[in-house]
């Protein structure tokens, strides 16, 4: 029987924050997706332990993030390699399944059905979905580190301070496009960059950017609130004409800092997530965040039936690999070559098996973390880079793209 002591402890987790934050009062929340579950120590362990132990309930619909190794993938990183580090993974997962959160194991969870909407107060802990719920679905949470992000899950409330308030949800700095070449604002690379430079230059302030495509798509708003939470700590960024709380510039800045975007800052970028530009591959490394279904139909129509030659792995959900197999997907990429995992991040050490020397991704997240994490050179490219470069076992550079950057 619960003897109300999780519930207790998680509720003066929640009010200490409160306190911090200097927020008034506390308000329901919906929704929650936890990083608390991403193993990186016996204490993450201990505390769902003690949760479970003593009667804790979650109150609201909880989702877990990624994980560091899967059940269904164990060769990719295999025991060995980090036993402690591996069996203590698994042993979370159980856990917090065993306290009642959606298994979704994914850093992309907005690409599934059933998450919050516009407006909903929430509690993220993973970066960029942190970025993506507040930017692109217009929801409202601060980002809440481990173990916090459980203590609201389980208490059904959150500090209402920062991103919960209208106030503080008002852009500071301003970026403009508006030199950009209309071209290259259709690529999926620019997203990167662009928000590589947006991180760089907010930090943690909330930036707005003008002059984007209206038709800029949830893929490329993904990879722009992740590089720009990789690089800079942004939790949330309004695009004018394209998220939903800014129809226009002054609905979401009323003064601040001003930065026109030029393609010499894209270059910049480019430099800086790249340690080589030519030559032989050891692999390639898409998915950070998780692949999308739309990502894999683009895949697929660049793959067009080829094989790869150089070890490639795209990471995903689970969710999204079961669209997979029900489009025939699944079996036409492995017969490809292609690795597909699921649960985890590639970034992140013990290494993935395979995944050594010269790596290239399309990813801005990816380069960012990969050199530290697991000690690889990383090059830059766009997804169509990728692919070619995966088949011909090279670097492949697209001529059309960088022509006219």
């Amino acid at each position: 029987m619960a003897d109300g002591i999780a519930h207790q402890l998680a509720l003066q987790l929640v009010e200490q924050a409160a306190r911090i934050m200097g927020a008034p009062r506390l308000i329901p929340i919906s929704f929650g997706h936890v990083d608390a579950c991403f193993y990186t120590g016996q204490s993450h362990v201990d505390f769902v332990k003690f949760l479970l132990e003593h009667g804790a309930k979650l109150s609201v619909p909880t989702w877990t993030n990624n994980s560091v190794a899967s059940p269904d993938d164990g060769g990719l990183r295999p025991e060995r390699s980090d036993p402690e580090m591996v069996r203590g993974a698994h042993d979370l997962m159980a856990l917090y399944a065993k306290l009642g959160c959606k298994p979704t194991w994914t850093c992309a969870p907005y690409q599934l059905a059933g998450g919050p909407k516009l407006g909903d107060h929430i509690a993220v802990g993973e970066s960029n979905a942190v970025a993506f719920y507040n930017s692109a679905v217009g929801a409202r949470t601060n980002k809440y580190g481990d173990y916090l992000d459980v203590a609201c899950a389980i208490t059904g409330l959150a500090p209402f301070a920062g991103l919960h308030t209208d106030e503080g949800r008002m852009a500071d700095i301003h970026f403009s496009c508006a030199s950009i070449p209309d071209a290259w604002k259709r690529q999926d690379i620019f997203f990167h960059l662009l928000g590589h430079v947006v991180g760089r230059r907010a930090g943690r302030r909330i930036p707005v950017i003008s002059n984007l495509p209206k038709e800029t798509t949830a893929d490329q708003l993904k990879a722009l609130c992740a590089a720009g939470a990789a690089s800079g700590g942004v939790e949330l960024l309004h695009v004018v004409d394209v998220t939903p709380e800014a129809p226009t510039l002054p609905a979401v800045f009323k003064s601040g800092q001003i930065f026109e975007v030029a393609t010499d800052h894209l270059k910049a970028a480019h430099r800086e997530l790249s340690a080589f530009n030519d030559g032989p591959l050891d692999a390639v490394a898409l998915g950070t965040p998780h692949f999308s279904l739309s990502e894999f139909a683009e895949l697929v129509k660049l793959l067009d039936g080829r094989k790869v030659k150089t070890t490639t792995y795209i990471s995903t959900s689970r969710g999204i690999r079961e669209m997979l197999v029900a489009n025939g997907w699944l079996k036409l990429l492995q017969e490809a070559g292609v690795t597909i995992p699921v649960d985890v991040c590639t970034y992140y050490s013990p290494k993935i098996q395979g995944l050594k020397g010269r790596v290239m991704t399309n990813a801005a997240k990816w380069a960012y973390y990969a050199p530290g994490m697991l000690g690889v050179a990383v090059c830059f490219g766009s997804l169509k880079e990728c692919v070619e470069s995966a088949v011909q076992g090279v670097v492949w550079r697209d001529p059309n793209l960088w022509s006219n950057p």
